[in-house]
């Protein structure tokens, strides 16, 4: 099967109501990255220095080498900027969730114990702070099963949570694998959490952040002063708090790094953005496994038979009556790049038209020529398709008149003879006075236009139709 995996559609246009503990407008989750001690060095077995998320412009590893600057820079993380983080966010009693590159907790024992007492959340930040992209998925997922272990050894307890980063194409998939996860983060794909669907399993999804994120203050373009970070913190909480006052509640992540935003004039900007978002009602500042708990409980996850993930046979045999009586449009549109797009009644109902669009003129003809007379001599014998019978029920064409339905039997007459095919409208979509209306309008048009207008409205019906079986 050709098969598209990105899923572009996530929540699609109505994104569920997150209804946040407390009625929240916004959940702020405060991330802080600790990699201080599991970055690249020659200490720690790498062949080379750490060049990722420093203060050093232009950093580049250096092979076979310790590089002393940046072990320093990398130190005050661990040494002043940690601190001056934690006294902020005890102080003012906000949660946060910590992710945790394990081997770096291993050599911060004093630090695991201040995030430990003040109730911080500490999720796995992978076994080592590097890069993951050519890793094979068998040194991966031995990694992340040694992360697990000595997370555990360090910690007193297994993570609930992961964000690896630096990451290959294999990281998600692994991570949920494992089974052991009510959270996983690495994504930056949308503004509410999500499920995802690896083989049975179905895994919690919070997405991430890279702009909102003192990671920019190391990065080009990005920011130069804590007052830039606190303006695009302020702008992106105003925007998403805004968006909770209309009932669309968000998620609001912010990242952090102890050696970035620990510095003091950055430092700066974070504490005003905390100043500014305390003065609002309705903001939530939780951990990310309190999140997780409560989108498990309010959001559980439901299974649905996925069109992208059938079999031809099923696939046609679901969707073969779409386009009436023509399950040739459901066999070629399942040969198209199907995904979880076309899992939704929008996105199949574009795979499908697209290929009645594409179709010959007699093949588009036939399609037309498949429909029912409306009240016509089949729905009076009751031979009409489970679907057309309930369509024409919709708008009473079951329960006509006889003068009604002499009307009717006069204006299919007369339409047939005239265009070659039968008046096709979506009823759905109107009363019985307006298909009659549209009847004696659409009569007197030439039939290359009725024939454009009535493959439009077939696209409808089949719109329709889907709505009824999918999301």
């Amino acid at each position: 099967m050709n098969r598209y995996p990105r899923d572009f559609r996530g929540h699609g246009p109505n994104a569920p109501d997150a209804a946040w503990p407390g009625d929240a407008k916004i959940a702020v989750s405060l991330v802080l990255n600790y990699e201080e001690g599991g970055e690249n060095n020659l200490l720690h077995g790498d062949a080379q220095s750490e060049a990722f998320l420093s203060d050093i412009a232009g950093a580049a590893p250096w092979p076979g080498q310790r590089h002393w600057n940046m072990e320093s820079i990398y130190d005050y993380g661990a040494r002043a900027g940690f601190w001056r983080l934690h006294r902020l966010f005890t102080e003012r009693g906000i949660p946060v969730t910590i992710y945790g590159v394990t081997s770096a907790l291993a050599r911060n024992p004093e630090q695991v114990a201040a995030m430990k007492a003040a109730g911080w959340e500490i999720a796995s930040h992978g076994l080592k702070w590097v890069d993951h992209r050519d890793m094979s998925p068998e040194e991966e997922a031995r990694q992340i099963a040694e992360s697990f272990r000595l997370h555990e050894e360090v910690v007193g307890e297994p993570p609930q949570g992961w964000y690896t980063g630096r990451c290959s194409m294999n990281t998600v998939r692994l991570t949920a694998e494992t089974r052991k996860l009510a959270w996983i983060s690495d994504t930056y794909d949308d503004d509410l959490p999500y499920w995802l669907e690896v083989g049975d399993h179905d895994q919690l999804v919070i997405p991430y952040t890279l702009e909102a994120n003192d990671m920019r203050f190391a990065t080009a373009p990005g920011y130069i002063t804590g007052d830039q970070f606190f303006t695009y913190l302020k702008d992106s909480f105003d925007t998403l708090y805004a968006e909770g006052q209309a009932g669309q509640a968000k998620m609001f992540s912010i990242g952090l790094h102890n050696r970035l935003i620990g510095r003091p004039g950055k430092f700066a900007g974070l504490k005003k953005f905390l100043d500014y978002a305390g003065g609002f009602e309705g903001v939530w500042f939780p951990r990310r496994i309190d999140i997780a708990r409560h989108w498990a409980e309010r959001h559980p996850h439901l299974r649905i038979e996925r069109p992208s993930q059938m079999t031809r046979d099923r696939f046609v045999g679901r969707f073969g009556s779409i386009f009436e009586h023509s399950p040739w449009i459901a066999d070629r549109a399942f040969d198209l790049e199907l995904g979880p797009a076309h899992d939704s009644a929008a996105g199949l109902h574009n795979a499908l038209a697209r290929m009645f669009r594409s179709a010959s003129q007699n093949e588009r003809l036939a399609v037309l020529r498949a429909h029912p007379d409306l009240a016509g001599k089949l729905a009076q014998a009751k031979r009409l398709t489970a679907e057309s019978t309930a369509e024409q029920a919709s708008a009473a064409l079951d329960a006509l008149t006889d003068a009604e339905r002499a009307s009717f039997e006069t204006l299919n007459t007369a339409y047939v003879e005239k265009h070659g095919f039968p008046f096709i409208i979506a009823v759905r979509d109107n009363t019985k006075a307006s298909i009659l209306a549209a009847f004696e309008t659409r009569i007197a048009n030439d039939t290359e236009t009725e024939f454009a207008t009535a493959c439009r409205q077939v696209e409808r019906i089949a719109e329709l139709r889907l709505k009824d079986l999918l999301p």
